[in-house]
Order: C-alpha cells, then sequence, then structure tokens
C-alpha cells in the first residue's frame, strides 16, 4: 500500500493523530491548510462565526493554499479531520472535489471530543469516486498504540 495522510487541523488535535499514522505506515503527509486561516474567533461554536456559517452553508468550499502534485502516486488515503457541527469542515468538501480518486481507498478518520463520526464520512464518500473504507472516530487524547492499533486492519 502507497499510502499518503491527508489530514486538516485547526487546533492541531488531528495534526497529531495524523502524525501518529504517517510514523506507522511510513507514508507521506499532506496538511489541508485554507488559504485564509481560521482565528480562534472563527472557531468559537455558537457565534455564527467563520465556521458556523461555513457548516450551515453545504455549498461552501473554503479554498486552500497549496496542493499535492502527484497524487496519482499513491493508492490509499488516510483522511483525518476534526468534526464541526456533527460533520467534516467543508474545507474537506474543497479537498474530494479537488483531485480524481478513482482507484483510490480512502481511509477516513475524525477526532472529537464529544460527538461520533456519524454521518460525515458517507457525506464525503458522495463526493468522489473512490473506494471508502470504514472510518474511525478518535478522542483527542487518542494514543500511538490506539491508532496503530486500527490502522492493522487495512494491512
Amino acid at each position: 500500500m502507497k499510502a499518503l495522510v491527508v489530514y486538516f487541523s485547526c487546533t492541531n488535535t488531528t495534526k497529531t493523530l495524523a502524525e501518529y499514522a504517517a510514523n506507522i505506515l511510513g507514508a507521506d503527509i499532506y496538511e489541508i491548510v485554507p488559504a485564509e486561516p481560521y482565528t480562534e474567533a472563527d472557531l468559537a461554536y455558537y457565534t455564527n462565526g467563520r465556521a458556523d456559517r461555513e457548516q450551515n452553508d453545504p455549498s461552501a468550499r473554503p479554498e486552500i493554499s497549496g496542493g499535492i502534485d502527484n497524487i496519482s502516486d499513491y493508492d490509499t488515503i488516510i483522511l483525518g479531520y476534526p468534526i464541526w457541527h456533527g460533520q467534516a469542515p467543508r474545507i474537506i468538501c474543497t479537498f474530494l472535489e479537488s483531485y480524481d480518486f478513482s482507484g483510490k481507498t480512502i481511509i477516513p478518520f475524525c477526532t472529537s471530543h464529544s460527538s461520533g463520526m456519524g454521518s460525515s464520512a458517507d457525506n464525503l464518500h458522495a463526493l468522489c469516486s473512490a473506494e471508502w473504507e470504514s472510518g474511525k472516530r478518535f478522542g483527542g487524547g487518542a494514543s500511538k498504540d490506539e491508532i496503530s492499533e486500527w490502522l492493522q486492519q487495512f494491512n
């Protein structure tokens, strides 16, 4: 499996788990960086801040800074994201709609302090033509061993 770990993280919770996954798999890693960085005010829930507005608009597609030139080199994408209002942040939609994932497998994971994965992976799956594996939700304090145990099923 030639894997790429792709993640989006504003608070470093998802970043840490993505780094564990990349290390465990010996995989390359790519951070989804918003063209317009999120501020603390943007992320404040229930304030009608930027994240609230984006999550309430199914057509929102925040722009990504940079990209992946060699996506065709990978057959498996480990996709990590936080849960915002029960779903993946809209920037994940931007990412999935930016590349051709035909013939690739996407293995999603999310981080949340309280919410489960819910329908987030199913909703994302509809955005691209990849094979999707069942995802998993991790709490903020998940260990490298927990990530390793989860990834073992995909080898």
